[in-house]
């Protein structure tokens, strides 16, 4: 059941307030084809554009002036629910001056007012287990708006249980023309084994990014729950489908595991594809609406770290996949790791731009990674702009795995952070910490890129320790991209520490030989970002759901050393296969940095520069052990968005610290994109927890951004200049 909910005021309120609203909605129209654009100060879509840039020519916000920016208004989520959300992850989008957006364990849509915050309209649509059984339960990362650019205004969105919903974009109720009522059931048409249906109300099949909308055009991904810990590898098979905008009708299907006869599926080793699922698209899509082309990243088949149950190199698992947009057929197609066992999913959007390379312009396609990679295509043809190397790397030797001998390595641009865990990378700020350090690591496998995980045993290795798989390199939030001068931006957690150990399920708990776990330890389910969060779903203590490292959430803290255990023992080792840091007396197991922000220049393929982002840890720098020792600034763990400017990055802190320049909080902070200095900052009372955005409205430039975590629940908080600093964009003079 829908619900959409209005402010009632008088009628000559309504008059008054359509007179004042002229300026802003005017100062958002594209010309005579009605289409919103950045262009125009808005921010119509998730990734600002359909090419994934985040990037906005705004400059009324700049360098001598971030410093100076205060509260414009705030909104809370609580409300919009039965209880609060501490995981807010959306990006709103502005269209003609008014502000859309997700929210709350109901995952709700509003619509405010641009200058002031104001709640125009609410609607939420109640799908009680369905939802409750979710996967990817939060609230969403936003939503999508599409027009005709003739009075015809609609905003799509993906509920918690899984269904497309069509809005009318100015009342908030839904579109009668689209599907049934306004909705079409993605559940339709997702099989598991070789094609039977999942059940309608339990089957497995979810989403919160947004979906893409092109020309009339709408493309929807899937997703799952999280795969370490599985019941089945017979999972439901991922789907990517686009639907007709004004009716929804299905206009095609791209199977993400190929069926018989289709391209690819001899990749799956004795019809393996017929009782394997997964490699969904769950993160978002962009689009070369002139090229006609799509850009679909797939992330890994059931389950992460075993694959003994899918011999060969299982297309598309990993892959970056181009199809056409009218039909849905495959163009071209890359695979980043061969046999996927490592939970390299494909987190980001590939992001369209072009580049002049050796003086040669060519159409590019940038997609950032978890491990640090920043793969780079001409996105037409799909050929690497500079070479990627099959090279040699570790082989597994879990019984019943095969994993492939070589991995493709790009050549340019160079990893713009960590990829391994060796003796080298360890904490050495002291020679008692790092003696310490390398004893804890001695309990467990190190190696290079694509080491595989391990059958976990007490003796030891525990696991194989590796980074930038679970949870490392670039994530979900994405980088973002100045299509002007060819750079891309990227944040990226350099400490993201995952232990992959295997151990054989429980009885009765799943079909998989081996699944996520640690010898000599409680078997511990992951169950995935935000799972059990949904309004509905029963409540089993803690915030925002059973579990929320892995994919989507942040590393999870080390466990403490056992009971009884001698006072120099190491700690004990993180449950369920990966996310987990393990720490050295309270810090960190390797030397900083931590995390980064760097600037990749595509015309040359190098990395332009690259700093820490974010302050030191309050946790290293109150630590007893390095008093009196001066510790550079270190950066923060944790994966955060960004959005760039005529002059600046802009993205905020991953976790709070408290320090002498401000009280304990998390600092949003602006770079000049040119050199990567930081120009200014402004406190935030907790962690940005959904990738930022800006737009103009009655003349002043806005940023929005969420934020959320520990006991702080999700608030969108937007910021402005004051009357005496906003003059004039140049951008917004232009209009």
């Amino acid at each position: 059941m829908s619900r959409t909910v209005f402010r009632t005021v008088p009628a000559f309120v309504i008059l008054a307030g359509a007179l004042v609203s002229i300026a802003p909605r005017l100062a958002g129209q594209a010309g005579t084809t009605g289409q919103p654009s950045t262009k125009n100060g808005e921010w119509p879509m998730y990734t600002a554009d359909l090419r994934g840039s985040k990037y906005s020519p705004l400059d009324q916000i700049n360098a001598a002036n971030f410093n100076k920016l205060e509260v414009a208004w705030r909104f809370k989520t609580d409300s919009l629910g039965p209880r609060p959300e501490y995981k807010l992850e959306g990006t709103p989008i502005m269209v003609k001056g008014v502000v859309y957006t997700t929210g709350g364990t109901r995952r709700s849509v509003v619509a405010l007012d641009g200058r002031t915050g104001e709640l125009m309209w609410t609607h939420s649509y109640r799908e009680g287990t369905r939802a409750a059984v979710a996967p990817r339960q939060l609230s969403g990362r936003g939503l999508s708006y599409w027009t005709d650019g003739r009075g015809d205004e609609r905003l799509l969105y993906v509920t918690t249980g899984y269904r497309l919903v069509a809005l009318n974009a100015k009342t908030g109720t839904t579109v009668p023309s689209f599907g049934k009522d306004g909705i079409v059931d993605l559940k339709v048409g997702m099989v598991t084994s070789a094609g039977q249906p999942i059940d309608l109300e339990t089957g497995e099949a979810g989403l919160h990014s947004t979906p893409a909308v092109v020309k009339d055009v709408v493309i929807v991904g899937s997703s799952f729950r999280e795969g370490a810990t599985v019941g089945t590898h017979n999972n439901t098979k991922g789907l990517v489908r686009a639907f007709d905008v004004r009716t929804g009708k299905l206009l095609w299907t791209f199977n993400t595991i190929p069926l018989p006869g289709e391209f690819g599926n001899d990749t799956w080793e004795r019809d393996s594809w017929a009782v394997n699922g997964n490699t969904g698209v769950w993160t978002q899509i962009t689009v070369d609406e002139e090229a006609g082309l799509v850009y679909l990243p797939v992330e890994s088949p059931t389950s992460d770290f075993y694959g003994g149950h899918r011999p060969g190199n299982n297309l598309f698992g990993e892959s970056l996949v181009c199809v056409d947009l009218k039909t849905g057929q495959r163009k071209w197609h890359f695979q980043i790791a061969h046999h996927p066992i490592w939970d390299y999913d494909l987190s980001s959007p590939a992001i369209l731009l072009d580049a002049n390379v050796n003086g040669k312009l060519i159409k590019a396609v940038a997609l950032p990674s978890k491990e640090a990679f920043l793969y780079v295509f001409d996105r037409i043809t799909g050929q690497p702009i500079w070479p990627i190397e099959e090279r040699p790397v570790p082989q597994s030797d879990v019984p019943g795995e095969k994993t492939s001998p070589t991995q493709p390595f790009p050549t340019k641009p160079p990893a713009y952070a960590r990829q391994s865990v060796g003796v080298d990378d360890l904490i050495n700020f002291t020679p008692d910490l790092n003696a310490e350090a390398r004893r804890i690591v001695s309990r467990y496998r190190l190696g290079s890129m694509f080491l595989p995980g391990v059958v976990s045993k007490v003796e030891g290795p525990l696991a194989a320790l590796t980074i930038a798989t679970t949870a490392g390199g670039t994530n979900w939030p994405g980088a973002g991209a100045d299509p002007e001068n060819h750079i891309v931006y990227a944040q990226a957690s350099n400490h993201s520490v995952a232990p992959i150990g295997l151990v054989e399920p429980p009885a009765g708990f799943s079909d998989i030989r081996y699944v996520a776990g640690t010898a000599g330890q409680p078997f511990v389910e992951r169950e995935g970002p935000g799972f059990g969060s949904a309004a509905d779903a029963p409540q089993r203590g803690g915030r925002g759901g059973a579990s929320e490292a892995g994919r989507g959430g942040p590393p999870a803290a080390a466990p403490a050393p056992a009971a009884g255990a001698a006072p120099n023992a190491p700690p004990a080792p993180p449950q369920g296969g990966g996310g987990g840091g393990l720490v050295v007396q309270g810090l960190p197991l390797l030397k900083p940095p931590y995390g980064l922000l760097n600037a990749i220049d595509l015309d040359k393929g190098e990395l332009k520069w690259q700093v820490p982002h974010g302050d030191t840890p309050d946790a290293v720098r109150n630590h007893p052990a390095l008093k009196g020792m001066n510790v550079p600034k270190t950066g923060l763990p944790g994966s955060v968005g960004l959005f760039v400017t005529k002059t600046l990055v802009v993205l905020g802190d991953p976790s709070v610290t408290t320090t002498p320049d401000h009280p304990r909080g998390a600092m949003l902070r602006a770079y000049d994109k040119q050199n990567g200095k930081e120009v200014g900052a402004v406190w935030m009372p907790a962690p940005q927890s959904g990738s930022p955005m800006t737009y103009m409205a009655n003349g002043k430039q806005y940023i929005i951004v969420a934020v959320s975590g520990g006991n702080y629940s999700g608030e969108y908080i937007a910021f402005n200049l004051p009357a005496s600093e906003a003059r004039p964009s140049t951008q917004a003079a232009a209009r």
